[in-house]
């Protein structure tokens, strides 16, 4: 069978393949670990332990299914922790593989499983007494797609360069993970809505209990994600049973004010539940669906409903008691206000899933599209874009004003909600360095710091094109960010000395060839977003 790759799924596959023969081929010897359920085996390479797919919470099918997890079953023995765990199932049965189960398959890894709650660890030693700063990375994709389980985002440069401790996860996703269930179910079901966030904390918990003997402090956490993931972190921060669990917070593009209220939760539950048949009172019936009829109806749902899956259904709930509040409105949460967070966007988010027209839009159809988009502010942000561009094109207009309304004006916001707490720092940056490859017209897109924070340039050439300007921004980010991880603060060195962010100045670090710390860099730009947002 022929089936093409995209530029991102090639980057996944081809990234995945080259850092998994890695490790097969330089594994110097198995190390073994203790875990609260059980000894697990993994391998040494250059130094660095590395263990993968190491369950965290009992398998979440038949009765567990939209169930808060549960804690892990103890083993015997010693469990092979040699290979990644299964993604959660996101990929609608029968149709072409999406690009996180591509990435899976790509490296002869397992594929989609519902029993998903694995992670994975990268340590410079075991049991050595020391306190070493931890890691935790939420994966990317929404709330729907994605995987901690991909080698894109393996720990191994980013342990051994800052003698951290690298944590990456897999979790329920979509249906799973994101079905309000309470409305029809009852206070069993109460939590169903915000369960594979609920999953997530079980990993923490599992980091705070087993990490010592990892090497690493659980006094001394930092979660950190990008888009999805990112949005991940921001919910995470507005949980109570997640306090004290995470000590730092690092937003990557995740652009999260608000999230699912009760009422549309409800809604869509519905909805899922006559796609398939079932009437109000057969919720139960919902745990004994087969995984491949379960996923089908979702998908089938999701398209009659048209929805924003990031705000509207199958994504996490407003449910009063896992998530008592939205994370940032109508102002912040005051849940781990005392947590310094770092946060940021790029420049041109949208050029990473744009369709190929959208890059040579004539000054007419930009204006049609910004239109539709904004409605009566279109003209005016219109004007303001491009008096603080000149000579950009139609097509640079439409995404740094579309990118802008979707990230980076959501991302600010955030940072003055954040910062107007008045208790833990606030870090903003905003991303301008661009990428050459696809002949520099991607600019600066949407999971373009991925790399850089990993310092994984060389495993993501196709994103970075992996050359000695992209290598050296990464060696100050990646330094950046494990300070942060270390200390609360980003500041090293290597950059300028970056300001906490307050909303009279708007210090923010421009991240590109040349840094800098700039007051407000996209004045103009960001009043004119924020009228619209308003």
């Amino acid at each position: 069978m022929n089936i093409s790759f995209s530029r991102r799924e090639f980057l996944f596959v081809t990234a995945a393949s080259a850092l998994s023969l890695r490790e097969a081929f330089a594994a110097d010897t198995y190390v073994v670990a203790d875990t609260t359920a059980g000894k697990v085996r993994g391998v040494e390479v250059e130094g660095i332990k590395i263990f993968k797919g190491i369950p965290y919470g009992a398998n979440t099918t038949g009765k567990n299914r939209f169930m808060p997890p549960a804690p892990v079953d103890k083993w015997t023995g010693v469990r092979d922790a040699l290979e990644y765990g299964p993604s959660a199932p996101q990929t609608e049965p029968g149709s072409r593989r999406n690009v996180s189960d591509l990435a899976v398959a790509g490296a002869g890894l397992p594929q989609e499983s519902e029993d998903c709650l694995v992670l994975n660890v990268w340590t410079p030693a075991l049991n050595d007494g020391r306190k070493r700063p931890v890691m935790v990375w939420c994966h990317g994709g929404g709330f729907a797609t994605g995987s901690g389980s991909s080698p894109v985002t393996a720990g191994f440069n980013l342990a051994r360069r800052g003698d951290v401790v690298v944590v990456t996860i897999n979790h329920r996703l979509n249906v799973l993970g994101f079905t309000y269930l309470g409305e029809p179910g009852g206070p069993e079901y109460s939590s169903s809505g915000d369960v594979g966030m609920l999953d997530i904390l079980r990993a923490l918990q599992w980091v705070r209990d087993n990490i010592t003997r990892f090497g690493g402090d659980p006094g001394t956490v930092t979660i950190f994600g990008q888009s999805g993931g990112g949005r991940k972190v921001a919910t995470l921060l507005a949980m109570p049973e997640a306090k004290g669990l995470f000590h730092r917070a690092i937003i990557e593009s995740g652009a999260t004010l608000k999230l699912v209220e009760k009422d549309q939760g409800t809604r869509v539950a519905a909805e899922l539940m006559q796609t398939l048949g079932l009437g109000k009172t057969q919720v139960k019936d919902l745990q004994t669906v087969p995984i491949d009829k379960l996923m089908s109806a979702y998908f089938a749902t999701m398209r009659r409903m048209n929805v924003d899956q990031m705000t509207m259904g199958f994504s996490p709930n407003v449910d009063g008691k896992a998530v008592p509040q939205h994370p940032f409105f109508p102002t912040a949460s005051a849940v781990s206000a005392d947590v310094p967070v770092m946060l940021g966007s790029t420049r041109t988010e949208l050029t990473s899933s744009a369709a190929a027209e959208l890059f040579s839009l004539s000054d007419a159809d930009m204006r049609k599209r910004i239109g539709q988009l904004l409605g009566n502010g279109a003209a005016a942000t219109i004007d303001a874009y491009t008096r603080a561009n000149p000579g950009a094109s139609p097509s640079d207009l439409y995404f740094f004003i579309a990118s802008d309304l979707r990230y980076s004006g959501p991302v600010m916001t955030i940072a003055d909600r954040r910062s107007a707490l008045g208790k833990g720092p606030v870090y903003l940056y905003y991303w301008r360095w661009e990428t050459p490859v696809d002949g520099g017209r991607l600019k600066s897109p949407h999971t373009i710091e991925i790399p850089f924070a990993f310092d994984n340039i060389k495993a993501a050439t196709r994103l970075t094109g992996g050359g000695p300007e992209a290598m050296a921004l990464a060696d100050k980010v990646s330094d950046a960010w494990i300070a942060f991880a270390r200390t609360g603060s980003p500041n090293t060195p290597k950059l300028p000395q970056w300001t906490k962010y307050n909303s009279t100045d708007r210090p923010t670090m421009v991240f590109n060839t040349q840094s800098a710390v700039v007051n407000d860099p996209i004045r103009d730009q960001r009043l004119a977003i924020f009228k619209v947002m308003s």
